[in-house]
């Protein structure tokens, strides 16, 4: 590799001259524009580029709506004029009304028919004029949570637990052919992609991650790519030692297909090392392809080029969404773009062929921390991100519930990028907020892309088992957002009561509408060019997946999946199996509103009445609500409060407690009300007397981890 191509690695940018030296098992030349394709595919014909450009005005023909994930249709029949007008055109409970599981799937319309997998992994085929079930397949290997089926070449595909892809006939539901995948991760989740012959399909867990072409004719692998390379390939000297084979970096969700420049775009996970997203302190080097976005060839795998959008990861801030495709105008030049981004709160628009950034990229430095090997500088667009990157701190007793600048106190307030050891350091966007793996959508219309995401701040330190604390206690809530692709620039933004960033995916429409679904079973209808609702249905279950629209005959429907999932809310969401279609004049009205989530991170442990331990917390202690102990040893954990939820009658008067046998000062500092802010030597009290009903939540400024509510009824 030369200076230059190996400088060019560095920086993330375009590094097409070095193709060969990452192609996994291909020595086929780079697709041109306009060219032939490697494997002697001719220049796809318009037909194909159609299947690219929009869905047209019949079809939903997979997740994300066309290659391009754009989830957009060109159906105009419902507007602004008759949107109060749409109700229910049918129903169908596809588990016979489970209330229950993960369901993060998709549904897709070709033909007239809906293909959906439910939250057991199951797949079925409903009339999409009727809502009549026409088929079903029954996974026979266990419960899979599941993604979004692929239609193309007369089947239906989907995957079942053991790693197998599965074909099923498109008209019965019978199984065609199945085949196991083994050798490259966990390939169970992660919803597939068809296009002419060829299955992409990503992984979702294991040591390393592949991004995967198989034949969709038997599921053969034709080609793979390693999310952390290899000796010998392209970025593997960006990984200290042998750190690249438990590197993580995998591609759990779909990619993007541009047929025209023979491309396809995947985004790859984040890094992780001695079995921690949070620990970089064995892994030196920026980490490729971790954190990145990557084009290859879709008939060969090779390598085109990559852009990194965080630099030796400590944050699990992966930027693993469905890459979106647009050929927008910048500058006055037509330019074919890829839009990359997510979890971090920025958009990177990047040129599909070659990778470059025509509206600017800036490496900023940022904070060091030796010990986690840091990179020094990390990219921002040149605009700026959509959304706060700093946490701002607020008087106890005057933050505004909800606001996404809160931060829970007690803890170390940091930025984006600020580096974290054994402290943990409270920043925002954080891993489980920003856009996360919502489904973006690109409105052919107004030129904006637009996104759900969350307000769900977090704190990253060594001391953490998994991926960063959500702190107990702080506001879940979120928003959307419309950018100009054509400059980067925030157009409207709107506050939202729920997180957003989870699935919940933006359907755009040819009438200037856009459509989006909440954890609380609402589907809403807004303006897509100022954010105005104007409409919203009641269905009965949380909505973690895109609405779509489709025709058959002369009739146009809007579709969707309630059925919900755990993220971000727990088991307060409400779970269903709900798929419904809905027309102008339809005759169902809205399902019954189940309790909506529970927006505040909860404590550790379910609640205890008051008169059970003498209306009493033990500063850091466990609580064994089984056998009434408390814990033996100090704790500093979330767990160290004795006990964690306490529950009592309003005018209660609660003493806290800092355990003689504690080394030192701990304390409860209750937020966001500021009712009380002590600090307790060993052995000391403190007593408050609640008297208003309530949840009033409290942490330890000696261990801001360590969290407790009163619930006062």
């Amino acid at each position: 590799m030369t200076n230059i191509d190996r400088r060019n690695v560095l920086k993330g940018v375009a590094a097409t001259a070095v193709a060969a030296a990452v192609a996994p098992a291909a020595s086929a030349a780079p697709a041109q524009a306009g060219g032939r394709h490697g494997g002697g595919h001719q220049r796809p014909s318009a037909a194909d580029l159609a299947r690219f450009d929009t869905p047209g005005d019949r079809d939903f023909p997979k997740v994300g709506g066309n290659l391009g994930n754009q989830n957009y249709t060109a159906l105009r029949g419902i507007d602004r004029g008759n949107i109060r007008r749409l109700r229910g055109a049918w129903v169908n409970r596809i588990e016979g009304g489970l209330a229950s599981g993960s369901s993060q799937s998709t549904a897709v319309a070709v033909g007239g028919v809906l293909y959906i997998e439910s939250a057991l992994g199951n797949v079925v085929a409903v009339d999409g004029a009727t809502g009549q079930t026409r088929w079903r397949y029954d996974q026979t290997r266990g419960t899979l949570t599941r993604r979004g089926v692929a239609v193309g070449g007369g089947y239906v595909f989907t995957k079942s637990n053991e790693n197998y892809v599965i074909a099923l006939d498109q008209e019965t539901g019978q199984v065609a052919w199945e085949h196991q995948v083994n050798g490259f991760g966990n390939i169970e989740k992660v919803a597939v992609v068809y296009h002419d012959g060829l299955l992409f399909c990503g992984t979702n867990d294991g040591p390393r991650g592949a991004a995967l072409a198989l034949d969709a004719q038997n599921g053969e692998v034709l080609w793979h790519f390693w999310g952390t390379p290899g000796p010998g390939e392209l970025g593997n000297d960006t990984w200290e030692g042998d750190s690249w084979m438990d590197g993580g970096a995998t591609p759990w969700i779909h990619p993007a297909v541009d047929p025209e420049l023979g491309l396809t775009y995947w985004t790859f996970g984040n890094a992780r090392g001695n079995n921690s997203s949070q620990d970089g302190s064995a892994r030196g080097g920026q980490n490729l392809f971790a954190n990145s976005l990557v084009a290859l060839d879709l008939r060969t795998g090779a390598y085109r080029w990559h852009f990194q959008s965080i630099h030796h990861d400590i944050w699990d801030m992966d930027n693993v969404m469905s890459p979106v495709l647009a050929d927008v105008s910048i500058r006055g030049r037509t330019r074919k773009v890829v839009i990359y981004g997510s979890k971090s709160g920025m958009f990177f628009i990047l040129d599909r062929l070659s990778g470059t950034a025509p509206l600017g990229v800036v490496e900023r430095p940022v904070p060091q921390e030796p010990r986690q090997k840091t990179w020094p500088t990390q990219p921002f667009p040149a605009q700026g991100g959509w959304t706060e990157q700093r946490i701002v701190d607020q008087p106890l007793g005057t933050a505004v519930p909800g606001d996404p600048n809160r931060a829970v106190p007690n803890y170390v307030q940091g930025a984006l990028y600020d580096p974290h050891w054994e402290t943990p350091i409270l920043s925002i966007p954080g891993h489980g907020g920003g856009g996360d793996w919502s489904h973006l959508s690109f409105s052919h219309r107004t030129g904006l892309v637009y996104n759900g995401f969350g307000y769900v701040a977090a704190a990253h330190s060594l001391t953490e088992s998994s991926n960063g604390l959500r702190p107990p206690g702080e506001y879940q809530t979120g928003g959307i957002v419309a950018v100009d692709v054509r400059t980067n620039l925030v157009k409207w933004k709107r506050r939202m009561p729920y997180s957003l960033a989870h699935g919940n995916g933006i359907l755009t429409t040819a009438s200037d509408l856009m459509f989006i679904g909440q954890p609380d079973g609402n589907l809403l209808a807004m303006d897509a060019r100022n954010g105005r609702e104007l409409w919203r249905f009641q269905t009965g279950a949380a909505i973690s997946s895109s609405p779509i629209m489709y025709r058959v005959g002369n009739k146009e429907y809007l579709a969707v999946y309630a059925g919900g999932t755990s993220i971000p809310y727990g088991n307060s969401a409400p779970r269903g199996d709900f798929l419904w279609a809905f027309e102008i004049g339809g005759d169902l009205g809205p399902a019954p509103t189940p309790p909506p989530p529970v927006i505040r991170r909860p404590v550790s442990g379910g609640p205890v009445e008051g008169t059970a331990v003498a209306n009493t917390v033990v500063i850091g202690r466990t609580y064994n609500a089984s056998t009434g102990e408390i814990g033996a040893t100090e704790s500093f954990a979330v767990a160290g409060m004795a006990p964690t939820h306490l529950r009592i009658p309003v005018g209660t008067a609660v003493t806290f407690t800092n355990h003689s046998g504690n080394a030192g000062v701990r304390g409860a500092t209750q937020f966001f009300e500021g009712l009380f802010n002590v600090r307790l030597a060993p052995g000391e009290s403190f007593q408050y007397t609640f008297t208003k009903v309530g949840e009033y939540f409290y942490n330890d400024p000696g261990s801001p981890r360590s969290t407790g509510k009163i619930e006062v009824y």
